[in-house]
């Protein structure tokens, strides 16, 4: 059983950073294909970073392409989700999820496992 805890979530200003961390246990990360996914109020859970299955490839959404960097330390057997020049936009629940599949896949309802969620607020 795999289990994942977020952390990094606050209150920042449009145009500041934030790093969120997803701390992986149970099997480690590099076995799963590891994704970020965010919901804000009212909105369906939306796909915003992924890393592929060993960890050989990023892929992002257009929405943050060029601003967040996802990354994972296998010493730590943590995945990080590096957020810059944040977006009132950006404001939403943000997840990490784990999928036991090699391919990969931006459909949330495709994932094994999820985390609790971290909030992200940014006020403009």
């Amino acid at each position: 059983q795999v289990q994942l805890v977020e952390s990094g979530g606050g209150l920042v200003q449009a145009g500041d950073s934030l790093r969120l961390s997803c701390a992986v246990s149970g099997r480690t990360f590099t076995s799963y294909t590891m994704t970020w996914f965010r919901q804000a109020p009212g909105k369906e859970r939306e796909f915003v970073a992924g890393l592929s299955w060993k960890g050989g490839t990023s892929l992002y959404a257009d929405s943050v392409k060029g601003r967040f960097t996802i990354s994972g330390d296998n010493a730590k057997n943590t995945v990080y989700l590096q957020m810059n020049s944040l977006k009132s936009e950006d404001t939403a629940v943000y997840y990490c999820a784990a999928d036991s599949s090699v391919i990969f896949t931006r459909n949330s309802g495709r994932y094994d496992y999820w985390g609790q969620g971290t909030q992200v607020t940014v006020s403009s």
